[in-house]
C-alpha cells in the first residue's frame, strides 16, 4: 500500500500544484472564505467525495467511507489567508490587494484535496472512514475556527478516533518532517494594559503622575516574570509589542496603553505567569499613583500531540522516506488553532519541510513562499498515515 499511495500521489503532483496556485491567487480572510469553500466543494464533487458544507460558516467536511468496516480518522487543513500585501513576485501572486496566503494554508488545502483523491482511489482497502476537515478562520485568534466547527456539530455524525494536521515549515528542507511526541506548539494569550493618570506640561512633570514613566517601569518589570518568577527550564515568553500614548512633545498624556503577547506550553506555567502579570501591574500602578487596567485574553491552547499517534506518524514518515526524514526538532512557541481539536480528540500535528533556500522567508512575511516539491510528500503522508491509523485502530490501540 505504501508504494501504491506514493505512486498515486506522484501522479497527482501537477494537479495539486495547480490547485495550490489557484488558491494562492484568490486568498480570502478569516470568516470570508466563501469562494475558497465553493472551490473545495467543486473539487470534492469532481473526486466523487461526499461532503457537508456551511459548517461554522464556510467550513467543509469531506467524507470517505472505506469498503471495510472500522474506526474513523480525520485529516485537517486550514483555509484562511492573512491581511498582508504580497511581495513574492510570483507569476501566481495574490490578485487581491492586501490579502495573501503567507502561512501556507493554500498548500494545506491542496494537499488535503490530493490526499482525499488518493484515498478514494484505494477506498476498497480502507478499514473505516476518513474525514477531510477544511477549517476556516485559523488566523482569527483567539476565537479561531476549530471551536466554532466543533460547536456547529462537525463531528456529530462521524466522531473521529484520531485526528492529524500538518503545516508547511520553512525552517525544514523538503523531504524532512517535524514530529514531537507531546509539546509541538505553544499557547498564545494576549494582554492590553491601560495606564490612567494625570498628565500635564512637559516643563512641570511634578504636577503629573506621568503615565509614560509608569509604562516604562511596567514594561521593564514584566520582563522579570520569565527571568525571575518561572522555572528557567520551562519555555515561556512575555513580549510587549505595542505602546501608544501622547499627542505632542511638550505634553505629558493622561493615558498610555501597552499591548503584548504571552506564549507558554504548560497550563500551570501559563496560570503562574498570568497571576504574576496582574500582581506587577497592581504594584507598579500603586508605586506611581496611576490606575492600571489589565485586560487578559486567553488565546489558543498549546498544541500537545498524543504520544501514540505522534509515534505512528513518525513511523509512517520513516516507512515512506527513511530515518533521515524525521530529524530532531524543538517545539515552537508559535500557536495553532489545531490545538482545540487535540483537546477533544487524540492525534498529532506535523511540520512538513518546504524550505526554498537558505534565505527562505518566514511564515507571515510578505515574501513567504514554499518549494512545491513538498506538496507530493504532504499528500503521501496524509493518505498513508490515515490508512495506517485505521489499520492500527482495528487492533484496539488507543
Amino acid at each position: 500500500m505504501k508504494n501504491t499511495i506514493k505512486k498515486l500521489a506522484e501522479q497527482l503532483s501537477e494537479e495539486v500544484i495547480k490547485i495550490r496556485r489557484h488558491l494562492h491567487q484568490y486568498p480570502e480572510l478569516s470568516q470570508k472564505e466563501h469562494e475558497t469553500s465553493v472551490f473545495i466543494q467543486e473539487k470534492l464533487t469532481e473526486y466523487n467525495i461526499p461532503f457537508q458544507s456551511g459548517i461554522a460558516g464556510t467550513g467543509v467536511l469531506g467524507i470517505i467511507e472505506g469498503d471495510k468496516p472500522g474506526k474513523t480518522v480525520a485529516l485537517r487543513a486550514d483555509m484562511d489567508a492573512l491581511p498582508i500585501e504580497e511581495e513574492t513576485g510570483l507569476a501566481f501572486s495574490s490578485t487581491r490587494e492586501g490579502v495573501m496566503h503567507a502561512c501556507g494554508h493554500d498548500a494545506h488545502m491542496a494537499m488535503l484535496l490530493g490526499a482525499g483523491k488518493v484515498l478514494m482511489d484505494v477506498k476498497e482497502e480502507l478499514e473505516g472512514t476518513v474525514l477531510l476537515v477544511f477549517q476556516p478562520s485559523e488566523e482569527k485568534a483567539p476565537v479561531g475556527g476549530a471551536r466554532p466547527m466543533l460547536e456547529d456539530g462537525v463531528f456529530d455524525k462521524y466522531k473521529p478516533d484520531v485526528i492529524y494536521g500538518q503545516h508547511v515549515w520553512p525552517s525544514l528542507p523538503v523531504g524532512e518532517f517535524g514530529v514531537l511526541d507531546e509539546e509541538m506548539m505553544g499557547a498564545s494569550d494576549t494582554f492590553v494594559m491601560t495606564i490612567k493618570g494625570t498628565g500635564g506640561h512637559a516643563s512641570m512633570p511634578q504636577s503629573s503622575t506621568d503615565p509614560i514613566v509608569t509604562a516604562a517601569q511596567l514594561i521593564v518589570n514584566l520582563q522579570t516574570i520569565v527571568s525571575r518568577a518561572l522555572d528557567p527550564l520551562e519555555a515561556s515568553v512575555v513580549t510587549v509589542s505595542k505602546i501608544q500614548g501622547g499627542h505632542a512633545r511638550n505634553i505629558i498624556p493622561n493615558e498610555v496603553q501597552i499591548e503584548g503577547s504571552i506564549r507558554t506550553y504548560k497550563r500551570e506555567i501559563k496560570e503562574r505567569l498570568k497571576e504574576r502579570l496582574f500582581e506587577i501591574a497592581s504594584h507598579v500602578g500603586k508605586m506611581y499613583n496611576n490606575e492600571i487596567i489589565v485586560e487578559y485574553f486567553d488565546g489558543y491552547p498549546a498544541t500537545i500531540n498524543t504520544p501514540t499517534w505522534a509515534r505512528l506518524a513518525r513511523e509512517a514518515i520513516i516507512d515512506l522516506y527513511g530515518e533521515k526524514a524525521v530529524p530532531d526538532v524543538k517545539p515552537s512557541l508559535a500557536a495553532e488553532d489545531f490545538s482545540r481539536f487535540l483537546e477533544e480528540i487524540p492525534g498529532a500535528f506535523i511540520w512538513l519541510g518546504a524550505r526554498m533556500d537558505e534565505e527562505q522567508s518566514g511564515l507571515h512575511e510578505s515574501t513567504f513562499t514554499i518549494d512545491e516539491q513538498a506538496l507530493t510528500k504532504g499528500v503521501s503522508f496524509f493518505a498513508y498515515v490515515a490508512y495506517n491509523t485505521l489499520r492500527k485502530l482495528q487492533t484496539g490501540v488507543k
